[in-house]
């Protein structure tokens, strides 16, 4: 199970490095930042609520680089800066949370084209955590949030671009960090942390001058409109220690092309779960036969795009269940990465009311319709 947690970030770390390289190895322009997050356990269940004992702070390290604009998406997404994250988040709780160690890639994007003095950044980034502090059945049975040391690691932040001097800046801004296994190991109720961000960019440029001869534009999509088909597979558990349970979902989608960067759409989902199905049989005392072994959900799609790479957005109502052990709102956040052949690689994790499910490990491909 952990060796999975870690292929996901894995997943996602090569996908932004290796399709990155043409744009950032090309600048010789570096960048460090330090920053401190102060902020608190945002309680999306009430069953957490004695975990929380202080106001956790987060202490991050981040390097990386500023793409250079010789490609399409680099200019697109108004010149992204592309690096790793290192962070050490302290929950205030050392008995029950103890410490997280993430690790992360991530991309800030300026959120105005028109460069200004002050300018607002958004941060996505997703990698994989270590959490020292997990549930035990003997030693830390109140831990419910967390049931596994290695967990997935999803940060999300805005903030302000303030120049000091020339080559520094400080950047104020918030955050909303989260880590869980995506019910791979339980119980797994997932630490949401939400806090102030107080950064500092130091650029240490270089004396070597690029010069950009040919602008890449081969991730320009070359229709509007796209159908997108994939299948994943993913599992859960379903008590503690007890076998994994295995899902497989199939999804079908109208995707309309906005500048390059943004993609909305509607689609449906098909999923078969085997927790759901001992829902059902509990619940109906009967076996699922047929159709009835499915549930399925209308879906609305969104996805912002860098280049190659697609950070879908997705929220859905299921249409059709015959038991509803989870909810009737299904939901998926995401990384997906767009061969210029067609295929789609896809990792994405699946909730229910903010309550992770499964992660989804998916293969498709996207055809272009007129």
């Amino acid at each position: 199970m952990k060796k999975h947690r870690f292929y996901s970030a894995l997943f996602v770390f090569l996908s932004i490095v290796s399709y990155a390289q043409n744009g950032i190895t090309c600048n010789p322009d570096w960048f460090i930042k330090p920053s401190v997050n102060q902020g608190f356990i945002l309680e999306h269940r009430s069953t957490i609520g004695h975990l929380v004992k202080g106001y956790p702070t987060i202490y991050e390290f981040d390097f990386g680089k500023p793409t250079l604009g010789n490609c399409i998406w680099h200019l697109e997404n108004n010149k992204p800066e592309l690096g790793i994250s290192l962070s050490v988040v302290d929950f205030k709780n050392p008995a029950q949370l103890g410490y997280a160690y993430a690790i992360a890639p991530f991309a800030d994007i300026p959120l105005n084209q028109k460069e200004k003095r002050t300018r607002v950044i958004m941060r996505l980034a997703w990698g994989v955590t270590y959490i020292n502090k997990d549930f035990d059945i003997k030693t830390n049975h109140k831990n419910i949030a967390i049931g596994s040391k290695v967990n997935s690691y999803v940060q999300f932040k805005w903030f302000w671009q303030i120049p000091v001097t020339k080559n520094f800046r400080f950047e104020p801004g918030f955050a909303f960090t989260h880590a869980s296994n995506a019910r791979a190991k339980v119980p797994n109720l997932g630490l949401n942390v939400v806090s102030a961000n107080a950064g500092f960019h130091f650029l240490i440029p270089s004396c070597k001058k690029t010069v950009i001869e040919k602008m890449d534009s081969s991730t320009k999509v070359r229709k509007h409109n796209e159908i997108l088909t994939y299948a994943s597979f993913g599992y859960n558990q379903r008590e503690v220690a007890t076998p994994l349970l295995y899902n497989f979902h199939y999804t079908i989608a109208w995707q309309y092309n906005v500048r390059n960067t943004h993609k909305f759409g509607i689609g449906a989902d098909m999923f078969v779960d085997q927790n759901y199905l001992i829902d059902y049989k509990q619940e109906l005392k009967t076996e699922a036969k047929g159709f009835d072994n499915t549930r399925v959900a209308l879906k609305f799609c969104y996805s912002y795009n860098l280049g190659r790479i697609s950070f879908p957005f997705e929220t859905g109502v299921y249409v059709f269940q015959k038991v509803k052990p989870d909810g009737p709102v299904v939901s998926r956040i995401g990384v997906r990465y767009y061969s210029q052949c067609g295929l789609v690689a896809s990792v994405g994790l699946r909730t229910h009311f903010a309550v992770a499910y499964d992660f989804e490990y998916g293969l498709g491909y996207r055809f272009y319709i007129k």
